[in-house]
């Protein structure tokens, strides 16, 4: 397992008159084994955190920590094996004439791994997919089953932390509660780190042990789950978003789900 560390971070896009800041001085500690999440309405920062931890902003200062390891501007090839990333869209994230089989062979082999075809066929079975969705396109799999499958790949580097930004905004709520539950299940049974993007507080309840809140790029209030379903809030702008989630209140029915 691997710990998360950001100390100050600021993430920014453009240069000088055009510079705009995304994320200022953030700082959270995301434990081993823990899963935490970062809410907010839409253009506060949130998948701003999960792409310059992986890499996809390369404008940013601050610190920021795996495993005790502090990040520079490049990520080492063993990095991403350690740490891997769920996207909100399942079927933008797979290739549509890619089948599953190939998708999850395709990342075996660039992570070095041998035995493909056995571990093909454990993955998806640890993701709730029998063999026979194997030789399938994604066209050819509902929205939960492409989630699965990217799921699946995610997993295939058996890495120690998962970047969930979204995973199930846009699955029905049946389906998302399908998923929310896998991913609870595959992070006890691998002992995972997840650092979870939402804005859906009912979700974040369901899976995450602490919540930083952000506005505007910025975290307002770092506080743990029970305080946030116990409406304890200290900052006002973490009270208005738990007064006007409609999605808060249900987070019961999602668990009663599995």
């Amino acid at each position: 397992m691997s710990d998360l560390e950001f100390n100050d971070l600021n993430v920014w896009f453009g240069e000088d008159h055009d510079r705009v800041d995304a994320v200022r001085n953030a700082s959270f500690t995301v434990p081993s084994g823990a899963s935490f999440g970062l809410v907010g309405e839409s253009g506060s920062g949130k998948s701003t955190i999960l792409r310059a931890l992986v890499g996809l902003i390369p404008t940013w200062s601050g610190s920021i920590r795996v495993g005790g390891v502090e990040l520079g501007k490049k990520r080492a090839r063993g990095f991403f094996k350690d740490v891997q990333m769920v996207f909100q869209d399942p079927y933008a994230s797979l290739h549509p004439r890619h089948s599953v089989d190939a998708v999850l062979g395709e990342t075996l082999k660039l992570h070095g791994f041998d035995d493909i075809d056995r571990r093909i066929g454990k993955l998806l079975a640890d993701v709730g997919l029998g063999p026979a969705f194997r030789f399938r396109y994604p066209h050819q799999l509902s929205g939960g089953q492409r989630q699965r499958v990217a799921v699946a790949r995610a997993l295939a580097p058996e890495p120690s932390v998962l970047l969930l930004d979204e995973p199930t905004s846009a699955l029905d709520v049946s389906v998302q509660a399908e998923v929310l539950n896998l991913l609870a299940d595959l992070r006890q049974q691998r002992q995972l780190t997840y650092l979870m993007v939402s804005h859906n507080l009912a979700v974040v309840a369901h899976m995450c042990d602490e919540i930083a809140v952000m506005q505007n790029g910025e975290i307002v209030e770092v506080m743990g789950v029970k305080e946030m379903r116990a409406l304890q809030p200290v900052h006002p702008y973490t009270r208005h978003l738990l007064e006007s989630s409609m999605g808060y209140k249900p987070v019961e029915d999602l668990a009663a789900v599995k």
